[in-house]
C-alpha cells in the first residue's frame, strides 16, 4: 500500500513538469507557459462550468512563531525553499465576485534550529500532499484583485532530518510516512492574487509539528526524542496560486504551432 501511495506525490510533479517540457527552446513555448502562470485569471463563466487552474507556491519561507524545547525558547532560522511545491486547484464560481475552490498541493516544508552556542544545527522538513478547500472574494471575472482564505489537510509522506556540528554534516536521514510527525496536518490559509499572476499567501498550522509520542529504540533503550519539543508551523510563500490552466484548445495551438516551426 505504501508503495503505491509513494506514485502519488510523483505522478503530480510528472503532471506539472509536463506542461513546461514541450520544447523549452521555442519562443512560442515561452510565451504559453508564461501566459499560464503569469497570465490574466481565467474569467468568470455565465455557464458556471468548474475550472482548472494552477495551485502550489513559489518561494517558500517556513519557520515557527515560538520553538521550546523541556518549556526553553529555541532559536530557530526560517527556512527558505523553492522545490518542490506544486499543485492544481478546483474551483466554481457563483458569480463574478464569489466562489470555492478545492485542489491537490504538494509541499516541502519544516524548521531550521540551532542551539545556544550555534554549535548544533538541525534540519528537518516534510513533504506533504495537501487537499485545500477555501473561498474567494474579489474580481473573479478578470482577475485583477481578489482575496482567498480556507483551510487545507495535508499528508506528510517523507520526513528528512540533517544534523549539523560546528557547520559540519554529521547525520542525515530521510523516512516514508514517518511517525516523528503527524501523518495528517491541519492548517489554515489566507492570501491574495493581483494581476497579472502575482501572490502572497501565509499558512499556518496550529498543531504541534513533532510526535511527541514517538519512541526510538537505541542500543541502550527507547527514548522519546520529541516529547519536550513544542512547535508551531508558518510559512509564507509568492504564489502562483489559480494562474490559466491550458485547456485542450491551449494544447492543439502548442502542438500545431511546434510542428510549424518544425517545418521551417
Amino acid at each position: 500500500m505504501k508503495r503505491k501511495l509513494y506514485l502519488i506525490p510523483l505522478l503530480l510533479c510528472l503532471l506539472q513538469l509536463n506542461a513546461f517540457s514541450q520544447d523549452k527552446n521555442t519562443d512560442t513555448t515561452k510565451s504559453v507557459w508564461k501566459k499560464m502562470i503569469l497570465g490574466r485569471y481565467p474569467p468568470h463563466s455565465h455557464s458556471k462550468r468548474p475550472y482548472i487552474t494552477w495551485g502550489g507556491d513559489g518561494p517558500l519561507l517556513s519557520f515557527s512563531d515560538e520553538i521550546r524545547d523541556a518549556g526553553s525558547r529555541v532559536h530557530n532560522i526560517p527556512r527558505f525553499t523553492f522545490f518542490f511545491n506544486v499543485g492544481h486547484n478546483f474551483n466554481y464560481d457563483f458569480g463574478r465576485n464569489f466562489g470555492i475552490f478545492t485542489g491537490l498541493n504538494l509541499k516541502n516544508i519544516g524548521l531550521i534550529t540551532k542551539d545556544d552556542k550555534d554549535s548544533v544545527k538541525l534540519k528537518r522538513r516534510v513533504y506533504t500532499l495537501g487537499i485545500p478547500l477555501g473561498f474567494k472574494i474579489g474580481d473573479l471575472r478578470r482577475g485583477s484583485f481578489f482575496f482567498f482564505a480556507g483551510g487545507s489537510y495535508d499528508l506528510a509522506f517523507n520526513y528528512k532530518e540533517k544534523k549539523f556540528i560546528n557547520g559540519d554534516k554529521k547525520e542525515k536521514f530521510n523516512e516514508w510516512f514517518s511517525d516523528r510527525t503527524p501523518l495528517l496536518m491541519p492548517s489554515l490559509f489566507a492570501g491574495l492574487r493581483m494581476s497579472p499572476g502575482f501572490g502572497l499567501k501565509v499558512q499556518y498550522y496550529p498543531n504541534n509539528f513533532f510526535n511527541k509520542e514517538y519512541k526510538e529504540s537505541l542500543a541502550g533503550g527507547t527514548i522519546t526524542p520529541y516529547k519536550d519539543l513544542d512547535a508551531k508551523l508558518l510559512f509564507v510563500t509568492l504564489s502562483y496560486d489559480f494562474g490559466r490552466w491550458p485547456n485542450h484548445k491551449h494544447w492543439k495551438e502548442m502542438h500545431k504551432r511546434h510542428h510549424k516551426h518544425d517545418g521551417k
